[in-house]
């Protein structure tokens, strides 16, 4: 695996978790982000290359600051 995939599979397991800790499903996290659950499906199995206004959106989502969701990282 390579770094990239590495990091993406890291931030997809981090935003899961947050997830789960707010208690909200795929398809609640993916509503108040403006975002398909499908999509919000594949950020979180490391499928994905978000843009940084994607990263904000599910910051401000899970109502954290996007630098919870890369700590991580």
């Amino acid at each position: 695996m390579d770094r990239k995939e590495e990091v993406l599979r890291t931030f997809g397991r981090q935003l899961a978790r947050l997830r789960a800790q707010k208690q909200l499903s795929i398809k609640e996290l993916a509503a108040a982000a403006g975002l398909e659950p499908a999509k919000v499906m594949k950020i979180e199995a490391g499928k994905v290359n978000l843009l940084f206004t994607t990263i904000l959106a599910l910051a401000r989502a899970l109502d954290v600051s996007p630098d919870e969701l890369l700590h991580s990282l």
